[in-house]
């Protein structure tokens, strides 16, 4: 356990630094250029149905739509921000394994195509799970549990099969998953944090990386007597 959380702080440390500004101001501006654009075209749509012969009650829906665009857009942020990093994962991994490994001996970038999935994978499940949280927003107590359970399970699996997969194929970075799962569930915690804070949630993808390549480092080396690659 404190292992974990030397890991956690050494991820903290890292996501701050040039490498990982650079990726979040890129996929910062990116993500809300592509909320900008589905803004303008919502927004038209939206206004195209609006056919009403009373201009007060015309202003009045116009607004009601605004604000349900707003909402929702920023239901999207966390998705669409983890689908656009997702095209900058492997350049952080490989600044992290810089610092882990010795020259050589750092992962491999993942194949593109297989890339592209693993991104659509995690903005689905970042979608996935914030809507399982709205709609169990009217249950007291169990919405935010159910919110960061989910979280730590599904993306501390995913981010752990991201670094596993540069170093092993993905039926090994599997098994290894399910050999740690309940070690790899408690790590979800630390990235599930992240999620369930508004304004971190967008460094949701740095941190993942840069705490999971540590994790997945350890448990590696924990592998590496019982038949698995270290």
């Amino acid at each position: 356990m404190t292992v974990m959380f030397d890991a956690a702080l050494a991820a903290l440390r890292e996501i701050v630094s040039p490498p990982f500004r650079n990726v979040l101001l890129k996929s910062l501006g990116m993500t809300f250029l592509l909320l900008a654009l589905a803004w303008v075209g919502l927004d038209k749509l939206a206004l195209s149905y609006i056919a009403l012969n009373h201009p007060w009650l015309q202003l009045a829906v116009t607004y009601a739509a605004g604000l349900g665009l707003f909402l929702f857009l920023a239901f999207l942020i966390g998705p669409i921000s983890v689908l656009v990093a997702g095209l900058f994962l492997d350049d952080l991994a490989d600044v992290v394994e810089a610092d882990l490994y010795p020259p050589g001996a750092r992962g491999r970038a993942i194949p593109a195509t297989q890339a592209m999935l693993m991104g659509l994978r995690f903005a689905a499940v970042s979608a996935g799970v914030n809507i399982l949280a709205l709609l169990l927003l009217l249950v007291p107590g169990v919405n935010a549990l159910a919110f960061i359970l989910a979280n730590a399970y599904l993306l501390g699996r995913e981010y752990f099969l991201f670094a596993a997969t540069r170093f092993r194929p993905l039926d090994e970075a599997m098994a290894l998953r399910r050999r740690y799962a309940p070690q790899l569930f408690f790590a979800g915690l630390f990235i599930a944090a992240f999620v369930a804070t508004p304004g971190l949630n967008v460094l949701t993808p740095l941190f993942g990386v840069a705490f999971m390549s540590r994790i997945y480092r350890l448990l590696s080396a924990r592998a590496s007597g019982t038949g698995f690659r270290s």
